[in-house]
């Protein structure tokens, strides 16, 4: 008798859920949600090829900015780039990789607060996670260029910040660790950047930069 009666609550529970299930599919379906969500997931994907259309060509631009021999004309595909960078943004706003293109091209421009800005935003909470180690280990390394390069007390204090996170990510950049002992050097810590030259010639032995460096300080 009792199992009779566990059967039946069963049977009764299976059926509402059932009953439920066909309700939620038909309130869908007229209200054409299932259409509506593939339709939005079809337009985000073209917003996706849109801005990655215009990052490429903005990276074009900017390669053959840099590889111009006048400066008028730099200039001039310095702008085109920076255009098409801001379109990719304007499509794909958690896309890191065009804030820094267009930080890029701020900077051959020679507009280093507003690259600074780009780059901040890159490596924002929003558009950061879009970046693997190594990739956000080199924006780093970038912003703290902008910041010793503006030669602000409050600016070169983060690029050191900065640097130190750079070298974690990216433990293979030269660069990083010869700008990392730079900054150690002009904070007077010698040791440290030492140890800083010391990792950049482990990483590249002929590297003249960390070999004057050290010689320099003494070693």
């Amino acid at each position: 008798m009792e199992t009779n009666e566990r059967e039946y609550m069963w049977h009764d529970l299976g059926l509402q859920i059932v009953l439920i299930l066909v309700m939620v599919f038909m309130f869908l379906h007229m209200h054409d949600i299932p259409k509506k969500l593939f339709t939005k997931f079809r337009l985000r994907n073209r917003s996706d090829i849109q801005a990655k259309r215009h990052f490429v060509l903005g990276a074009q631009h900017l390669a053959r900015a840099r590889s111009s021999k006048t400066r008028s004309a730099s200039n001039s595909l310095a702008k085109e780039a920076l255009a098409e960078a801001e379109k990719a943004i304007a499509l794909d706003p958690k896309d890191a990789a065009a804030y820094l293109l267009k930080s890029l091209a701020l900077d051959l421009q020679g507009f280093r607060t507003s690259a600074l800005d780009s780059l901040d935003m890159a490596l924002s909470p929003l558009a950061v996670k879009s970046l693997a180690d190594e990739e956000k280990g080199d924006a780093l390394l970038k912003r703290a260029e902008l910041k010793m390069a503006m030669n602000e007390r409050g600016r070169a204090d983060s690029a050191l910040t900065d640097l130190i996170e750079s070298v974690k990510l990216n433990s293979k950049n030269v660069k990083a660790f010869c700008l990392l002992g730079q900054c150690y050097e002009a904070k007077m810590m010698k040791m440290e950047a030492r140890t800083a030259y010391e990792d950049a010639l482990k990483v590249e032995p002929r590297s003249t930069v960390a070999q004057e460096a050290l010689s320099r300080l003494g070693s």
